[in-house]
């Protein structure tokens, strides 16, 4: 399949040798009275993004697509979470910490759970993730090296953080790497529009974008 007017320049996958990767879309950065909104943020910009998130999520499963879901997950022991992590953020509410979904940031916790318009389905990949990149501390490059994919779609939150860092990440592996612009999103449209640029600067550096309505088209014509 071929999108032809993905930036910088046409992006080419094989739909068996691609991934598509949701990064966390979970209910305390996404819904009212989560983390996110703990810190002062709007979650209304973050779930704008979920209709166009669920149409390719559908239109991936139909096909068949391999699918992966990231949460930003800690042990309930906190173990696997640096002081100097647990330290920012809001000092009245930071990880671990009891709030209105539950532990925050902690497995488990009705918090942490991914939104239910995108909750994962039996077959398909969900990890935990200690840290904002998707590969770190996870089995997600055995995984994907099982059953030998090569290309990865991403969509998720929050671009400049999570979704950042997880295909700068891929982009070191060897993955060739797409974000949907629309289908991510930030608490500061500033720094999403910042990331997009990077990472489609300079030939791809990072990888290239694209629009959800771009890839439906073309899974489309795939069926």
């Amino acid at each position: 399949m071929k999108l032809g007017t993905a930036k910088p320049f046409p992006y080419e996958f094989e739909l068996k040798r691609t991934a598509l990767v949701i990064i966390d879309m979970q209910r305390d950065f996404v819904e009212p009275g989560g983390f996110g909104e703990s810190l002062g943020n709007d979650v209304s910009l973050l779930r704008a993004i979920i209709p166009s998130c669920q149409a390719v999520l559908n239109a991936w499963r139909e096909l068949g697509g391999l699918v992966v879901h990231t949460r930003e997950a800690h042990r309930p022991d906190l173990s696997d979470c640096p002081p100097a992590k647990r330290s920012r953020g809001n000092p009245s509410l930071r990880i671990g910490d009891e709030g209105p979904m539950g532990r925050v940031l902690v497995a488990g916790e009705p918090g942490n759970e991914i939104i239910p318009e995108l909750a994962p389905r039996p077959g398909e990949i969900a990890l935990d993730k200690p840290g904002k990149g998707a590969f770190y501390a996870t089995p997600l490059q055995g995984l994907l090296q099982q059953v030998a994919i090569t290309h990865l779609v991403f969509m998720g939150v929050t671009t400049e953080v999570c979704v950042q860092t997880s295909m700068r990440e891929a982009n070191d592996r060897g993955y060739e790497c797409l974000l949907l612009e629309d289908c991510t999103e930030s608490y500061f449209p500033q720094f999403k529009a910042a990331a997009v640029e990077m990472f489609r600067a300079q030939g791809a550096i990072v990888g290239w974008t694209a629009t959800s309505a771009e890839l439906l088209a073309a899974l489309a014509s795939a069926r």
